[in-house]
This record gives structure tokens, sequence and C-alpha cells, in this order.
């Protein structure tokens, strides 16, 4: 499973340009003025495209993650600003006698630059995260990751998501990478080095799939 889930991933970064775009944006116009930067709020990010997900699907849609790039790496001196924010979503639309599942990306970038797209298929290992009581923000997540007596991962990388898995976690903000991965409770602000959704005794999980 963990294979498969990693070979999907894999295989939607290589359609929607997830891994990349992240790392190989321009940041100059061609006029080699650089571009105005913009901060991005997570909550009004998350909310303007739920909103454009029920516009066009109504309640037939799940929200599964919401992946961020920092600007700096979380082990150096680091304000949390972000420079990019994906929110991913899946749809459901009925055709005849069966379903058409679709997978919807809205990518949203620090130089004020937004895309979306989409493409036939479903998500996998996540639970849907319409229903959940989040009461964390993004940056009330960050000030507990950095409050917190533990060691901060080399990585510029925080998604939020509900793994599923054994035991029935809250959803995380899992700061981090494939090698070490830092848990903020989304909803208690808890802050743990292992998957809640496994437990401290089982090192599982590649959050991010293969981003660094």
């Amino acid at each position: 499973m963990k294979k498969f889930f990693v070979g999907v991933w894999e295989f939607l970064n290589s359609l929607f340009g997830c891994k990349c775009s992240c790392c190989e944006k321009e940041e100059v116009v061609k006029d080699d003025k650089v571009k105005q930067s913009v901060k991005l709020n997570f909550n009004q990010l998350v909310s303007t495209d739920r909103q454009q997900m029920f516009l066009e699907h109504g309640k037939d849609y799940r929200w599964f993650e919401t992946c961020m790039k920092l600007e700096n790496f979380l082990d150096e001196e680091n304000d949390g600003t972000l420079e990019e924010v994906v929110n991913v979503f899946q749809s459901v639309v009925e055709r005849g006698s069966g379903f058409d599942t679709t997978v919807h990306k809205f990518q949203h970038f620090n130089d004020g630059t937004n895309v979306s797209d989409s493409i036939s298929g479903f998500w996998v290992e996540d639970q849907p995260l319409n229903e959940e009581a989040i009461k964390l923000s993004y940056e009330q997540a960050f000030e507990k990751l950095m409050r917190a007596n533990i060691v901060k991962p080399h990585s510029r990388y925080v998604t939020l998501r509900k793994q599923v898995g054994p035991i029935d976690a809250n959803p995380q903000y899992i700061f981090g990478n494939i090698k070490e991965q830092v848990y903020v409770d989304a909803i208690t602000g808890d802050v743990v080095g292992y998957n809640p959704a496994f437990g401290p005794n089982i090192k599982f999980g590649t959050p991010l799939g293969e981003w660094p």
C-alpha cells in the first residue's frame, strides 16, 4: 500500500507539476523586475478553494489535504512565511450507472500566481477533512512546533491531513519530509515525533510523498 501511495503521488506530481513547480518556479519576470511578494493566508486560501469546489460540485466533494512550502527551512531562522499553498480535493459525479471521480489541485504562490488543475482518479490514504473541527490554523501549529522541545526537521514542507491508520487520530499538521517528521495535532495542539495514526512504536509513513 505504501509503494502504491507513493506511486500515485508521483504520478499526480508528474501531471500537476507539484514537486517541480515548488522548486523551479521563476521569481523574476522578463524585464528583470522582481515580482511583488504577497502573504499567503492559510485560512483564507482553504476557505476560498472550498467555496469554489462547493459552487462547482455542491456537497459532492472531499477536502483531503493542504500542502505548504515555507520560504526557509524549519531548523534554521524561520518566521513561518509560506512560499506556496496547495489544496487537494476530490469530486464524484454520477454518470449513468457509474461515477466519475476527479482529483482537483489548487496551487497558490507568494508572487500572486494561482493555478488550478484536475485529473480523473482518486485520492488514497487520507480521510476527508470536510467535517473535522480543526481548531489550529497553520500559524498556530507553526508556533506550537517552534516552542516545542523537539528537534525540528531539515525541511521546508508541512501538510495538513488525516491519515488512514489503525488508530483514529485527529488531523495533523505534519512538518518534515520522507526521513523525519514532527506532528502537531490540529485540534489539541499536541506535538509529537511519531505518527499518531500508527502510534509511538511504529515509524511509518511518507506524509509528503517524495518532497525534500
